[in-house]
């Protein structure tokens, strides 16, 4: 996969692309390189840890994944 670096907000990409039904989108955000956290009250994990990029697919749903979730969508000449 593409290290973060080669990603950007506008950047056209496949999600999950080595998985079966590998979804297409647009980057609308880019959280930073920080890792995430988990959130845990006592016993209870309450929320995942946070993802780099927020990415609108084609059919309007919006996802987070991290970098490695992603690799840029082939271009149409």
């Amino acid at each position: 996969m593409v290290k973060g670096s080669d990603l950007e907000v506008g950047q056209r990409v496949s999600a999950y692309p080595d998985r079966d039904g590998s979804r297409f989108g647009v980057i609308v955000e880019d959280f930073g390189d920080a890792p995430g956290q988990a959130v845990i009250v006592g016993t209870t994990q309450i929320a995942e840890p946070s993802r780099r990029w927020a990415v609108q697919l084609d059919d309007g749903s919006l996802i987070f994944a991290d970098s490695a979730d992603l690799k840029p969508a082939p271009t149409h000449t």
